[in-house]
């Protein structure tokens, strides 16, 4: 399974995300090629490096579904046209049900 997302130079710093097989929660690629359920701990990776990562990401659907690129900064936080949803992502829903107001 996979969605169109906007594609990102090879110079933009970008982080692969994907959905945990098993649990189905949003994960972030570290730099030691493990996944981590804390954005905080997402690695950024440019150029072939990033390519890749994606690569192998792809290639581990016992562990992840749909890995996808995100455009991060330097240091790793969430950056670009897909902030707000990828901010919904690492942090969880907007709304919450049975909460009153």
């Amino acid at each position: 399974m996979t969605s169109v997302r906007p594609k990102l130079k090879p110079d933009t710093p970008k982080a692969v995300t994907a959905w945990a097989t098993r649990t189905g929660r949003s994960v972030w690629m570290r730099q030691d090629g493990t996944w981590s359920e804390n954005v905080g701990e997402a690695a950024p990776f440019l150029g072939v490096e990033a390519e890749v990562r994606l690569a192998e990401a792809m290639g581990q659907e016992a562990v992840v579904t749909d890995p996808y690129f995100m455009e991060v900064t330097e240091s790793g936080r969430i950056a670009g046209r897909e902030t707000i949803r990828e901010t919904i992502r690492a942090t969880g829903p907007t709304f919450i049900f049975g909460e009153g107001i």
